[in-house]
């Protein structure tokens, strides 16, 4: 079978600057540009913020409402729970608008001051309850590359970036403000 012929993809035709004038002016459009993209991120911003802050003002009497009614079932079923879950055979109560639930949630650990929990466990004996957990250091490996060469699975990358800082000042702030 012949090996698949790969499709080329069109170059993007990108304007060279020819001198060094124009890279500097280059740099300055950038520069524009880039004080430009920050000013219509900050203007949508401020946008999506007061259509958020409208909305959540709507939205803040439904939740409280929600959260209210939620109380007050619960209250109810509660009180009328044996009817309901028929002496506890079923979890699950269909009413006519909708359903109605109890769910055991998995049991879980929380641990408050793990060094001294640490410590009280390993002294009773208990380091069946204790992780050690084992990792390479890539930290070590980058100060001795040479001592790591021709370990399988390791390897070392470096690039580098091409940056483009445009020169700005700021503004300083007003005396007696």
């Amino acid at each position: 079978m012949p090996p698949k012929t790969k499709s080329k993809r069109n170059a993007i035709a990108v304007a060279i600057p020819q001198n060094r004038e124009a890279a500097s002016d280059y740099v300055r459009i950038i520069g524009e540009e880039q004080r430009q993209l920050r000013r219509l991120e900050i203007e949508m911003n401020e946008a999506m913020a007061n259509v958020k802050e409208r909305f959540e003002q709507i939205a803040d009497p439904l939740r409280k409402s929600i959260d209210a009614r939620t109380e007050g079932l619960h209250t109810w079923c509660e009180a009328n729970r044996d009817s309901l879950t028929q002496g506890g055979k079923v979890k699950t109560v269909a009413l006519p608008a909708g359903e109605v639930a109890w769910r055991i949630r998995p049991p879980s650990v929380r641990i408050t001051g793990a060094e001294a929990v640490l410590d009280a466990l390993q002294r009773l004996g208990l380091n069946r309850f204790v992780r050690r957990k084992e990792e390479i250091n890539k930290e070590a490996i980058l100060n001795e590359p040479d001592a790591v060469r021709g370990v399988p699975g390791i390897a070392i990358n470096q690039g580098e970036d091409f940056i483009v800082t445009p020169f700005e000042a700021e503004l300083s702030a007003a005396e007696g403000m």
